[in-house]
């Protein structure tokens, strides 16, 4: 994984990364962590677990899922959370 890592970290651009994970992964793996991205910007804004699964259309146990990497996890998502945010 290190490599992989080392690869991503030498991406300049917003398009060079659209472009390597398009190429790296299908679409429905795009569309997943796209998916826990979106949940995970909810959570984080304290909206209730049910109200994020209607809204994002993820069940439940994806939602409590990410809840717990977003506050438990190896600190990848606060980090990408207070880098985004505006």
């Amino acid at each position: 994984m290190s490599e992989l890592f080392e690869a991503i970290l030498s991406l300049e651009t917003r398009a060079e990364v659209e472009h390597f994970l398009r190429d790296l992964c299908t679409l429905a793996e795009l569309e997943a962590m796209a998916h826990r991205w979106a949940v995970a910007r909810l959570v984080d804004r304290g909206i209730p677990y049910a109200q994020v699964a209607a809204r994002t259309g993820a069940s439940t146990t994806t939602v409590t899922r990410v809840a717990h990497w977003l506050r438990h996890g190896e600190g990848g998502y606060r980090l990408a959370l207070d880098r985004t945010s505006s």
